[in-house]
């Protein structure tokens, strides 16, 4: 196999529903306006990169963001519903001093194992794992080529985990802002990553 680029992002800005921070999973957002002008940028640098593929989750911010980057390449962007964000339960949408309120001893225990915890009604990061690298895996036996993946905060940091062999409990040492990419360079089953800022 030659070398090839995957270019790994998170979807741009979606709309704000609060001005707490909230906890955002599979709550379906559109993109802001500051999202959309993100996401015309993100398509202006890749533009050049030869893609073959442009795969995203199901949810509304991530279509939206590769449907903008995927028309720069005459391409239309797959969905893959397995890409989704983690499934935060009955916390999803919700401030978080609000569920540090309504379930403190909850929020202290998902802290005391950010791996295994599940909300209410939700997924861990570790079942969110289970879902999200045999997706991955698959989607790079699909295309030869370079490709762009656009999902979530927590889908990528399962990923850039997975790739560099890192104890999924660091994961939030791991920062990508929205409309932000990972550039992993494959050359069989090496993998090099490195962060590359949007300005």
């Amino acid at each position: 196999m030659k070398a090839r680029k995957i270019y790994l992002i998170r979807h741009a800005e979606p709309v704000q529903i609060s001005k707490e921070k909230i906890y955002l999973g599979q709550l379906d957002l559109p993109l802001s306006q500051r999202g959309l002008r993100q996401a015309t940028k993100l398509a202006m640098l890749l533009k050049k990169r030869n893609l073959e593929a442009v795969f995203c989750s199901d949810l509304l911010r991530t279509r939206q963001t590769a449907e903008i980057i995927a028309r720069q390449h005459g391409l239309n962007p797959v969905c893959v519903p397995e890409l989704r964000e983690i499934n935060l339960g009955l916390w999803d949408g919700r401030p978080r001093v609000e569920i540090k309120t309504k379930y403190p001893a909850l929020y202290v225990a998902r802290g005391q194992d950010i791996v295994n915890f599940r909300p209410p009604q939700g997924e861990s990061f570790a079942d969110l794992q289970k879902r999200v690298i045999p997706a991955f895996e698959k989607l790079l036996e699909t295309i030869d080529g370079n490709l762009a993946i656009i999902a979530h905060a927590g889908v990528n940091r399962v990923i850039l985990c997975h790739l560099q062999r890192l104890d999924l409990a660091k994961l939030f040492t791991l920062r990508q802002n929205y409309a932000e990419i990972y550039v992993i360079r494959q050359k069989g089953k090496s993998f090099a990553v490195r962060k590359y800022c949007l300005t």
